[in-house]
Order: structure tokens, then sequence, then C-alpha cells
């Protein structure tokens, strides 16, 4: 049987694809996902006792923008990667653009010649921030692997890195409702490490768990 005869004879029975299935599967893991992490976040961890005033200043929103804009690349990202061939250019520089942005704002906060660098670099929490981001991320990661896995990636390491990333500033969302630490440095360092934390696992894991 010729190549040609074969190939229409393995898709005749296929049926198109609805309009907006990927963004549904995808959705489903991740708010499913993000559900079960706000579940295990809030009696482990409990919110933070002064949301009210914190909310007054702007490092809070900072904390909040930084990781929705992470979550939007990483979405963007995991978009791509669940279609036969997606690439991811442009959702890479923009989380790219963020984390530079962080960056630069931690350095300002460091530059001044009496700022306690110690005490904006590690807070009161870092020993314990980055593993709580990556606990968080945890149910979030398995919802996007299941939904991954409804789908078709064909370039498993990068498509599993994409879930952890977006599983990592997703899980960094939700612990930014429990984290009383708002100085920039803490945050470019020990939020950005969780959310690559996750990345890894993802990008170790897909390989295996993301075959067809």
């Amino acid at each position: 049987m010729k190549t040609d005869n074969l190939i229409d004879l393995l898709a005749q029975d296929l049926a198109p694809v609805t309009p907006g299935h990927v963004l549904r599967v995808l959705a489903v893991g991740l708010i499913g996902g993000m559900a079960v992490s706000a579940a295990i976040m809030v009696p482990w961890l409990g919110l933070r006792p002064d949301m009210g005033d914190a909310m007054m200043t702007t490092p809070f929103w900072v904390k909040f923008a930084y990781t929705l804009v992470l979550a939007i690349a990483g979405f963007w990202m995991v978009d791509r990667q669940a279609r036969a061939g997606g690439k991811i250019g442009a959702a890479t520089l923009l989380g790219l653009f963020t984390l530079a942005v962080m960056v630069g704002l931690a350095i300002l906060q460091l530059m001044p010649s009496d700022a306690p660098r110690h005490a904006l670099i590690m807070g009161g929490s870092a020993n314990v921030c980055t593993r709580n981001i990556f606990v968080l991320s945890l149910p979030i990661f398995a919802g996007l692997f299941w939904s991954l896995r409804q789908l078709a990636p064909t370039r498993l390491t990068l498509a599993g890195a994409s879930a952890g990333l977006l599983a990592g500033a997703v899980g960094a969302w939700v612990y930014a409702f429990h984290c009383n630490e708002d100085a920039m440095p803490f945050m470019a360092i020990w939020y950005t490490l969780g959310v690559a934390a996750s990345g890894l696992l993802g990008a170790v894991l897909g390989r295996w768990l993301l075959r067809w």
C-alpha cells in the first residue's frame, strides 16, 4: 500500500477538533489544580493577617503582578506546546522580560548605601518560601500534565517544562496570599527559585509522562 493511501485510510474517520478545545482542556487542569492548591494553602499556612493594610501598598501589588504575568507567559507557552509543532518564542520573551523587570527593581532597592541588604534578601522566611511555592505548585502541575495528556504535545521535555513553569507561577500566586514578604530582592530570588524548581521537575518528567 502506498504511503499516501495509508495516510488517507488512517485519517478518514478523524473528526475535526471543536474550536477552543485546547483552551478548555487546559483550563480544566489549571483551575482544578489551583483550587486544590488553595484548599491546601489556607489550612496549612493561612491567609496573611495584615491583608487589608498590605493591599494599600505598592509592593503587595508588584508581587501579585509578577506572579500573574509569569503565569500568563507560562499559560501561553503551554497552550502553544499543547499543539503539535507549537512555538513559544514570544511567550518566552514575555517571561524573561518580566523576570528582568523584577531583577531591576530588586537591584534598585539594594543600591542605597544604607539599604539593609541581608534583610531585603533573606526576609524572615527565605528558608521555607521556595519549598512552600513548590509544594503548592504540585496540584497544579498534576492538573496540567493531565490536560497535556489529552492533547498533542510533540516536544515532550519542553511541554513538561512549560507546564512546570506555569504551575510554579500559579503556585507562587496562591502562596502570595499568605506571604508577608514584600521586598523586591526577596521576590526576585526566592519566588523565582520556586517557579524554576517546578519548571525543572516538568522538564525531567515530561519526556516520560507525556508520551503518547
